[in-house]
């Protein structure tokens, strides 16, 4: 079976050994790079994918043509001080290092990365986003089940991710579990800004999560998970010793109609394709 096929049939397609070990690392290292040079204080910001109401702060919004920063929800103690070192504390970086870091750039759009668009039918797909999950050991917090869709929601429905990654990903420190063919059933809903101000998760079809038959995404250093946008996927806490670092983008085809409420804003001439 195809490519293709395998990813319209399961929503989802694994590729081992698509990045080398070398690549894995110097993303990494990279940003490892960057969290030295942040200075968080005064609008640290909390990434919680239970709890869509807080990313309704400024700097959160803002992201989309930034290099940000988001803390674990466990990070500080009720005076608002880390409890441990900065990088330590990190949930992600994200929203446009594919753009503006050149590290991030190569890696998004290496020669591998192209050879799978053009496969794919996606040549001419926009890298819209991009974020470095830390997923640290024993403080990487759970990613609740969700379609990414929802957050980069287009008309019709095109948004595709690409999640690499840079360590192993087990069930012991929190890999990726999704369904096949979970892509088939309803996008749930639309993450949105309100029309006044703030943002809103506005329900598109109240239908509950199917958890039966899904299955844990366990993969090697340098694979690359390919999702649909419509595809229910979820991953736990990490309890493990180990961390569990990945890089994901994601794009939308420039055809699609993007909704000026979608809370990810990008300046549409500073978008590049794969």
């Amino acid at each position: 079976m195809s490519r293709v096929d395998q990813f319209q049939k399961d929503g989802y397609l694994v590729i081992d050994g698509f990045n080398s070990a070398e690549d894995c690392d110097a993303l990494m290292q990279r940003a490892m790079w960057l969290a030295e040079r942040y200075d968080y204080k005064g609008h640290p910001s909390i990434f919680e994918t239970g709890n869509q109401t807080m990313s309704a702060d400024d700097y959160f919004l803002n992201s989309g043509d930034e290099i940000a920063y988001f803390f674990e929800k466990d990070a500080f103690d009720p005076k608002g001080q880390l409890k441990k070192g900065l990088f330590e504390s990190l949930n992600k970086i994200g929203h446009a290092m594919h753009d503006l870091d050149p590290v991030y750039d190569r890696f998004s759009r290496s020669p591998q990365m192209r050879k799978l668009a053009a496969e794919l039918g996606m040549s001419e797909y926009l890298v819209i986003q991009s974020m470095h999950i830390f997923k640290h050991a024993r403080i990487g917090g759970e990613v609740d089940v969700h379609q990414d869709s929802t957050f980069l929601y287009t008309e019709p429905n095109t948004c595709v991710g690409f999640w690499f990654a840079l360590e192993d990903a087990t069930i012991e420190n929190g890999c990726m579990w999704a369904t096949p063919g979970g892509h088939k059933t309803p996008l749930r809903s639309w993450f949105r800004r309100k029309e006044a101000a703030g943002l809103e998760m506005h329900v598109l079809d109240s239908s509950p999560w199917e958890m039966h038959g899904m299955q844990p995404l366990e993969v090697k250093k340098g694979a690359c998970i390919v999702l649909h946008g419509a595809l229910p996927h979820y991953s736990q806490p990490n309890t493990s010793g180990k961390s569990r670092q990945a890089f994901a983008i994601h794009t939308i085809d420039p055809a699609a109609h993007y909704p000026e409420r979608n809370w990810l804003r990008r300046e549409t001439q500073s978008l590049r394709p794969l």
